[in-house]
């Protein structure tokens, strides 16, 4: 089709009024998103016409691929990799550093992981940002660099460049500008559409619903979850999707370096979180399974240290210190400012507000308000009390505060009083994986 031959106010209009477009329809458009003969008026337009009338499953399979072939697409056939190209996506949450032990233990296990992640925004964090604090890492490695720390190395962690699905670039900014961010069918093509791009094999989601994530209710979680795997299988990605608790921080730490010493102290066993572990092993083995390597332990790659040689392998081949395992304290930023946040009284932790201590990283300089703003790498938090635990204003904080000023770390200490809440019994304690959903 050439640009003249659909008047994009007629498809704007049939999906105003409820009417579904046909696959070469949509493709067409998104060409014109990508190519800019369809104006930021129109895109706008039919970005809220998607938001009150929605999109058929064929719609939404459509939409996703036409915005996966708006740019390059990675082909992986002749890179020489290890294994199948495997991947994981998080919704997003507080404390989240799961990818950083997740690609490395699958490339223990035999499979190659070319994981594209993106920057924190919000009160949730980025896995770029995180790994942004690793002096000398490559997160926009040319293709070659790419391909050969992902065959040499077994996974690299890497941001979207501008050839992998421009049309989601151009379509998320106009979104963001037209109160359109918050549709499902649109949700869906701009996380798959990238996956997509990626040339992966297979694909595990983990959908986080909890006051840390931006879904906070399971319902709403699990309608992601189940048009994301349906529209990946109608787009020929293998895929599966794990609901998880995020009504408390994902281990002990929030903030981009003192994460990824966590992620390290983890990798090399001087620290073992409960919770993190598991939701990362099981992710891990769902992605295992979806790529036929379902005979392998990703509990026994991180604990016998493959994970962890996975990971330094990886760092090195990015640029980063071939020493930071060993010596992350010489290489990882520290802030100046270390103080404790007591709670108001001894007790034990009955709930906590997940997002308010996410923003309260954010207001430290550990995250951004808008996609501009640079980050504070040294800064955010550690030993964060989970529900059930006790705490006290003697010497059981609520969290240890890592500032750049005194009235930053007394600021950040107010915060976390309002959002923990202490009582004297024990809440339930949900499971940290809720669901598990397949294509339908």
């Amino acid at each position: 089709m050439t640009a003249g031959a659909v008047l994009p106010q007629e498809l704007i209009r049939r999906k105003r009024d409820g009417g579904a477009l046909e696959g070469h329809e949509i493709e067409w458009l998104v060409r014109g998103i990508t190519d800019g003969w369809v104006s930021d008026a129109q895109v706008g337009a039919f970005a809220m016409a998607v938001v009150l009338k929605g999109m058929t499953r064929d719609e939404r399979v459509a939409l996703t691929g036409a915005m996966m072939r708006s740019g390059e697409v990675l082909d992986w056939s002749e890179a020489g990799l290890p294994g199948p190209a495997l991947d994981k996506h998080s919704t997003g949450g507080v404390g989240d550093k799961v990818s950083l032990l997740l690609g490395p233990m699958i490339a223990a296990c035999g499979g190659a992981v070319p994981m594209i992640s993106g920057r924190g925004l919000g009160h949730t964090g980025g896995t770029l940002d995180k790994l942004e604090s690793i002096p000398g890492y490559l997160t926009t490695p040319d293709p070659e660099r790419l391909r050969a720390a992902v065959r040499n190395a077994g996974c690299a962690i890497i941001g979207q460049t501008g050839d992998l699905a421009p049309a989601d670039r151009r379509l998320y900014a106009i979104r963001d500008a037209t109160a359109t961010v918050e549709s499902l069918p649109l949700i869906v093509a701009s996380i798959l559409s990238k996956k997509l791009a990626a040339g992966l094999d297979a694909l595990v989601m983990d959908v986080k619903a909890g006051s840390g994530a931006f879904m906070t209710d399971v319902g709403a979680a699990r309608e992601l979850a189940q048009a994301i795997v349906d529209v990946a299988a109608g787009n020929g990605l293998p895929a599966r999707a794990l609901i998880t608790d995020m009504d408390r921080v994902l281990g002990r730490t929030a903030g981009n370096a003192l994460e990824v010493r966590e992620a390290i102290d983890h990798l090399t066993g001087a620290a073992s979180d409960p919770r993190l572990v598991e939701v990362t092993v099981e992710l891990s083995r769902e992605l295992l399974a979806l790529g036929g390597l379902d005979g392998r332990d990703p509990a026994e790659a991180l604990s016998g240290g493959a994970a962890a040689e996975r990971f330094a392998a990886m760092v090195t081949e990015l640029g980063g210190p071939s020493d930071l395992l060993e010596r992350p304290d010489a290489h990882l930023p520290i802030a100046p400012q270390v103080s404790a946040a007591l709670p108001d009284r001894a007790g034990i932790v009955t709930k906590v507000d997940v997002r308010a201590v996410g923003l309260a990283v954010v207001a430290l300089g550990g995250g951004r308000r808008h996609e501009a703003e640079s980050v504070d790498h040294a800064v955010g938090l550690s030993e964060v009390a989970a529900p059930g635990e006790r705490v006290g204003p003697a010497d059981a904080p609520l969290a240890v505060v890592h500032a750049r000023t005194d009235a930053d770390a007394d600021a950040a200490i107010a915060a976390l009083r309002a959002a923990f809440t202490v009582g004297d019994e024990a809440p339930a304690d949900p499971p940290a994986i809720l669901e598990r959903l397949s294509a339908s």
